[in-house]
């Protein structure tokens, strides 16, 4: 489960240093897409080996919850959580929501189900005009709401799933899990800030 979660966090920071080039502007953005979309099998490759990562993700959380149930069939009378946090409790709520909401985000700009006339969008030189693509869904607020709250759940799920990586795979001491237990929180809810910040952009007119 930590080697799965490190592959796919890796692709959350690479995806979102992409997805930021729209605040350099459209042709930034579109030369972007145009390039991915340029390497072919490579990219359909990747793309695969992403949902292999996200299934093996899914497949290990079930099985560890599973196990955890077995070791334990009958429930604590009272619980009283004195270390664990708010978004360890949540792991598997937050991780359900945002399995829908990836679902949500390759039907609305990858395979372009939800807005098909998106399909239909050309910038000056030819390219898949993507910069227009953002622009044009994140000016409706509800569709700007449904992706903050996605990545703040997605920021939640990380800012705990980076300590338990580390943890999980014998990468930091007793005496290091505080500093690691910070340095995970900044990061997950940093990259929802990032994330957050272009919807949130777009929709207050910030971005046009």
């Amino acid at each position: 489960m930590a080697v799965s979660g490190a592959a796919l966090f890796l692709f959350i920071v690479g995806h979102l240093l992409g997805n930021l080039q729209i605040f350099l502007g459209p042709e930034a953005l579109n030369r972007y897409s145009a390039f991915l979309k340029s390497t072919g099998e490579l990219l359909w490759m990747a793309r695969i080996g992403l949902l292999v990562m996200v299934a093996i993700h899914i497949w290990t959380a079930i099985a560890l919850t599973l196990e955890n149930r077995a070791a334990r069939p009958v429930a604590y009378a009272q619980k009283d959580y004195v270390k664990a946090s708010y978004a360890s409790r949540t792991m598997h709520l937050s991780g359900l929501i945002i399995l829908i909401y990836l679902i949500y985000h390759l039907m609305h700009f990858t395979f372009l189900k939800i807005h098909p006339e998106f399909g239909q969008l050309v910038d000056s030189q030819g390219r898949h005009d993507v910069y227009r693509m953002v622009v044009m869904s994140f000016q409706q607020p509800a569709i700007a709401m449904i992706y903050i709250i996605a990545n703040l759940l997605l920021g939640t799920h990380l800012s705990h799933g980076i300590y338990s990586m580390f943890q999980s795979l014998g990468l930091v001491g007793e005496n290091g899990r505080r500093c690691l237990q910070t340095v995970a929180t900044v990061v997950g809810y940093g990259i929802f800030l990032a994330y957050a910040a272009i919807p949130l952009s777009v929709w207050m007119g910030w971005v046009k």
